[in-house]
């Protein structure tokens, strides 16, 4: 089937590889393209050839985040519930989708993996990043705390204040180790490495695999990661009525210049990301 914004493809047994293709756009998530994805991972979840899945992005990031430049309340892939919040309700039910299926899905991180880019890798259960990517979420500066709260309960509480108050990148190498990432690879070795792991996990039965992964996010359940995550999107709604926030967000403007002159201010007095010096 064709798609307009993944690649699909089967690079070893048993082992199904989603490539998120709008690079010009350091591929931004729109609402198509996420349909796209949970449709594929979706196919593969019940397709008895198919044991793991992989998220990777083309070109030169995995994801800079949601797409500014779309009005993202238009064509969702799902209906969620509306009134206040429910943009970051419905990402969030989209991402525990991800969390829910029973066979594993790997993400694959490279360049840039920003804002709802790192809540997409959340929701996967295995992440291989390159050792120079720029793991963040800026938005926490001019806009609202995360959709997704996942800082807490992947880093720990002083790292997620840290990343939290200041909305700084996390690299490859720091997100290992901080435990965001589960390994992270120098750039060239990257591809390899993850399919290394896909294919090796691939040899575990489905039906044994699927009670594996579930052990793991049932225990995080018990803790409270889902119910915060959730309960977080209300926090995130109250931000929107800030006076900081009505303010930036009272400027936006859907189209590319725009966007990237609002993604400018609010990232050059910490001089990173795109007005980083170099």
């Amino acid at each position: 089937m064709p798609y307009e914004h993944i690649l699909v493809d089967d690079p070893r047994p048993r082992v199904r590889r989603v490539t998120l293709n709008r690079p010009e756009k350091r591929n931004a998530l729109n609402n198509r393209l996420r349909a796209e994805v949970f449709e594929v991972l979706e196919q593969a979840d019940r397709d008895p050839d198919i044991s793991i899945s992989i998220v990777r992005g083309a070109g030169p990031c995995f994801s800079a985040g949601y797409d500014l430049s779309a009005d993202n309340r238009v064509d969702q892939p799902y209906h969620s519930a509306a009134g206040p919040g429910q943009w970051s309700r419905h990402v969030v039910e989209g991402w525990f989708g991800i969390w829910d299926l029973a066979k594993p899905v790997a993400a694959q991180v490279h360049g840039y993996c920003l804002a709802g880019g790192t809540e997409l890798a959340t929701a996967c259960d295995i992440v291989y990043v390159a050792d120079d990517a720029q793991i963040g979420y800026p938005p926490v500066r001019l806009m609202s705390p995360p959709d997704m709260q996942y800082h807490p309960w992947l880093v720990g509480m002083r790292r997620a204040m840290e990343l939290m108050l200041t909305g700084d990148a996390m690299s490859g190498r720091e997100a290992a180790e901080w435990g965001f990432a589960t390994r992270s690879f120098p750039l060239e070795e990257l591809d390899a490495r993850t399919l290394d792991f896909a294919e090796r996990a691939a040899k575990v039965p489905i039906e044994l695999q699927q009670l594996n992964k579930r052990s793991v996010h049932r225990a995080m359940e018990i803790m409270g990661a889902r119910a915060a995550m959730r309960a977080g999107t209300e926090i995130q709604a109250l931000a929107f009525t800030t006076e900081a926030s009505r303010n930036y967000m009272s400027t936006f403007r859907r189209d590319g210049g725009s966007v990237k002159s609002q993604l400018d201010q609010r990232d050059a007095t910490f001089g990173d990301y795109r007005t980083r010096k170099e």
